[in-house]
Formats: structure tokens, C-alpha cells, sequence
């Protein structure tokens, strides 16, 4: 419980791992760096992988609460998107946050809340609160946001969809069609953008989990009124890259002992995040790249689904040696001198940090990329929905820290050979080698940001100091 002259925070986090793990990333460093007590709000899950994040210790300072789990299932159509689904989660979840914070004897004088739950912001004002938003992906996707928003939404339908051109963003690198947000394609989702982008001009002030020197010219862009200045009207604060540290948390014995026989950056780690999943034909097209590039490898497998976000199943039927009937038949036993397979769910942060992992198979949320960064680790950029395809455009044009494979337009699949040939460029080849030389100059550059007296640092003391203000 925080005291009378203790500065007092609310984060208020959307469901899913890319919203929840940031947002209890700065609640701790709040706490720990600037002396705040945290309240953290979030949607109640009893997803496996929220459940352990949720296990993991907690400063002192810092309380974690569920808001009850809220049925939609009423109030939307079945193949409504997913941006209105959490729109409309978080909506349905006003009532319970504002009992909750009426009843705190010490109520918070800011609330910080992720892009989804900007209808918070009523509450905030009905008590007096600051506003802020956390945007947990980084400086181009809110760059992006913000301009389409601008836009009549016709122009964007006919000329950057049906035409497939660029849409240029003032100050910013262009979006190709090819890399959008599958938002843009649809005018509802082009409504629902148009909202947040004009919720968050009604706020204090912009968090983004981004910082100033990897994206230097699109923040600038951000705060220029000549260029997206004028939109958005609020201050811009890069605070990144918040992610999950190493903590107390021990890897899994059986995957430690495997790793440490390892030699150092041998290992390529695969994983398509803690909802993505593969159809049946691409899962066996990568089990087959990966064993013939006879790398080593840990793969943590998911059974298909033809649904990227279809994840959550229960793992299949099995043949003599192990084996999911979803992979090659004999798959374990042809690659157990080379690889390792783990059901569903990993500790990715603690694999990443292992001096043995050398290389990352990702579908490049902004949560995967910062944690192979942060770790040194270049990427095989593989996306699969949201803005996963700017994430990899970003990783492969503008930093060189990634690859991205090619994909068959006939069957929008993958193959083998190209996954195989993929893995051996990135762990043995020259060009990986030059891509693993840059992303630890950007791990550097990261670590100076956050330590005290860099940009993200001073950027978030920023913010302290107006909720210290505001107290006062």
C-alpha cells in the first residue's frame, strides 16, 4: 500500500503477452528507478504463459491485479476483428477498474494505460489522474497510426490496398503494401485507428517502448509540427526497450543441461510467440529445413493451425519415438544428436541470454524483437499478423540485424530448402556474422539508453517528475 508521500502510479495492461509483459516491465522500473508505487490492472487470463509471467517476483511496491474476466461474446460477431474484440474487452472492464480504484485510500495521480484501454481515460479524469499512453511496439507503428488516421479512408482503400502503392509518412520510412497492417484493409479497423489515435491526443503525453537512437528520424517526425508534430499534440517519450529480464526464474534442467553442452552461438532458437502457429504443410516444411540444415537447434512446437493466431491447442497423437503426428514421421529421432523440442511454451528471455543461442527463428513481435536485441541475438524475421511485417521490414532494411524468407506465391508457403538455407546463412555465413557484429552495437546502444543519464532514462524521469508535480 503505498504512503501519503509515495507518488502513485496505475498501469492498466489489455490482454496478451505483447501488452502484459511491457507493461509490468515499466511498473518495475518505476518502482525501482524513480521510488513510484505501481498498481497494475490487467484483463484476467488463465493463459499457461501469463500465469507463469505472473509467478515471477515482483518488487516491492509494485501489486499486480486481475480485473474479472469479461464475456463479449454477446456484444460482437464471430469474425469481428481483433482490435474491436479488445476495444470492446476493455470497454466492458471500465466498471470494474473505477470500483477498484475508488476504494484504494491512496488513489494514483497518473494512469498509464496501453493502446486498447484509452476509454480508461474517463476514470482518470473523474479522479483527478494524469493520462497517459504506453504504446508497446514501436515509433513507425504509431507514426503509421496516426497518419492513416489523418487520411480519408477511401484514399488509403483505393491507392495504398487496391492499388498497392506506398503510403508515405511525412518524416517517416514508407509502407508497402506488402508489409501493412492488416488494419488499413479494412474501414471499420481504419475507424477503430481513428479512435485511438484521437484518444491519445487527449493525454498527457505518449510512452513507447522504442528508444532515440534506433529510431531517431521517426521520433523526430513524431514532434516536428512541419511533419506529425501537428496531429499528435501531446509529448513523445522513447523509454525503451522494456523487456522481461533474466530474473530469479531457472531454465527448465533438461533444456539448461542441453545448452550448456552447446558450443557458444551454435544454437538457433525458434518460436513463433506465445499465440502464433503454423498451417500443417509450412509446420513440415520447417521441421524439414531445419533438420537438413544440420544446425543445431530448439524449436518450441505448437500443433497447426490454419488460424496464425489458432494457438492454445492440446498437443496431437504421437508415432514410436515421440514424435507430434503433425511433424515428419521419425522427426525426433533423425534430429536428436542436432535439436530440441519443447511442447508449446519456453522461457524465451532466459534462452535468448544463453551464451550458446546465436541465432532467433521469430515471428517478430515487437516484445521477440527487443529481447533479441537486448541479448545480441540476430533474427530470421518470419511474421504473421499484426504488425509483425513492419516489425520485419524494420529489422531487415533499416538495421541489417535479419533475414526474411522467401515465399512461395503459388502456395504461400515456405519451403524447406529456404528455411535450410536460411539457418546456415545466419549461423555459419559471413552475412551472419555482420548481422550478429551490428545487433551487439545495438545491444550496447540499448543498455546506454536505459542506464541512468540516457535518453530513455531521462525520457521516463520526464514523466516522473510531472506525476510529482501533479501530486504536489
Amino acid at each position: 500500500m503505498p504512503n501519503n508521500a509515495q507518488p502513485h502510479v496505475a498501469l492498466l495492461a489489455s490482454p496478451g503477452m505483447g501488452h502484459l509483459i511491457p507493461i509490468i516491465e515499466l511498473g518495475k522500473r518505476m518502482v525501482s528507478h524513480h521510488e513510484f508505487h505501481v498498481t497494475i490492472f490487467f484483463v484476467a487470463s488463465d493463459h499457461a504463459s501469463i500465469t507463469s509471467l505472473l509467478k515471477s517476483p515482483t518488487p516491492h511496491n509494485l501489486d499486480i491485479v486481475a480485473l474479472p474476466f469479461v464475456d463479449i461474446s454477446g456484444l460482437i460477431e464471430p469474425n469481428t476483428h481483433l482490435v474491436t474484440k479488445l476495444l470492446v474487452i476493455m470497454r466492458e472492464s471500465l466498471p470494474s477498474l473505477r470500483s477498484l480504484i475508488a476504494a484504494m485510500k491512496i488513489r494514483p495521480t497518473a494512469l498509464i494505460v496501453d493502446l486498447f484501454g484509452a476509454d480508461a481515460f474517463e476514470i482518470a479524469h473523474e479522479f483527478g489522474m494524469l493520462k497517459y499512453v504506453f504504446v508497446t511496439t514501436n515509433a513507425w507503428f504509431l507514426a503509421v497510426i496516426f497518419h492513416s488516421s489523418s487520411l480519408d479512408k477511401q484514399v488509403i482503400l483505393e491507392g495504398h490496398v487496391k492499388g498497392q502503392k506506398p503510403l508515405k509518412i511525412p518524416g517517416c520510412k514508407s509502407l508497402f503494401f506488402k508489409d501493412t497492417l492488416e488494419s488499413l484493409h479494412d474501414i471499420d479497423s481504419a475507424d477503430e485507428s481513428e479512435f485511438i489515435g484521437t484518444k491519445m491526443t487527449k493525454s498527457n503525453g505518449i510512452l513507447i517502448n522504442t528508444w532515440q537512437d534506433l529510431e531517431s528520424s521517426t521520433i523526430e517526425a513524431l514532434r516536428d509540427n512541419n511533419y506529425l508534430g501537428g496531429l499528435i499534440k501531446v509529448p513523445i517519450y522513447p523509454i525503451g526497450p522494456l523487456v522481461r529480464q533474466e530474473g530469479k526464474q531457472v531454465l527448465d534442467k533438461q533444456v539448461k543441461q542441453w545448452l550448456d553442452k552447446q558450443p557458444i552461438e551454435s544454437v538457433i532458437y525458434v518460436s513463433f510467440g506465445s499465440g502464433g502457429t503454423l498451417s500443417a504443410k509450412q509446420m513440415t516444411e520447417l521441421a524439414w529445413g531445419l533438420e537438413q540444415s544440420q544446425r543445431k537447434f530448439i524449436w518450441v512446437v505448437r500443433p497447426p493451425s490454419n488460424n496464425a493466431l489458432g494457438s492454445y491447442f492440446t498437443i496431437g497423437k504421437t508415432d514410436g519415438d515421440g514424435t507430434p503426428d503433425y511433424l515428419p514421421q521419425g522427426f525426433f529421432t533423425r534430429t536428436k544428436d542436432i535439436g530440441l523440442v519443447i511442447p508449446m511454451w519456453a522461457p524465451q528471455a532466459q534462452i535468448l541470454s544463453h551464451p550458446s543461442v546465436g541465432g532467433f527463428l521469430s515471428h517478430c513481435g515487437w516484445n521477440s524483437t527487443l529481447e533479441s536485441i537486448t541479448n545480441g541475438v540476430p533474427m530470421i524475421a518470419w511474421p504473421l499478423y499484426a504488425e509483425q511485417k513492419m516489425n520485419a521490414a524494420m529489422l531487415t532494411e533499416d538495421f541489417e540485424i535479419a533475414v526474411r524468407p522467401k515465399v512461395s506465391r503459388t502456395e504461400e508457403i515456405v519451403g524447406r530448402g529456404e528455411i535450410e538455407g536460411m539457418v546456415r546463412m545466419m549461423m555459419a555465413d559471413k552475412e551472419g556474422h555482420a548481422m550478429k557484429n551490428i545487433v551487439k552495437e545495438l545491444k550496447q546502444n540499448a543498455e546506454k539508453a536505459l542506464d541512468k543519464g540516457g535518453s530513455s532514462y531521462n525520457s521516463l524521469s520526464q514523466v516522473a517528475q510531472d506525476c510529482l508535480h501533479h501530486l504536489q
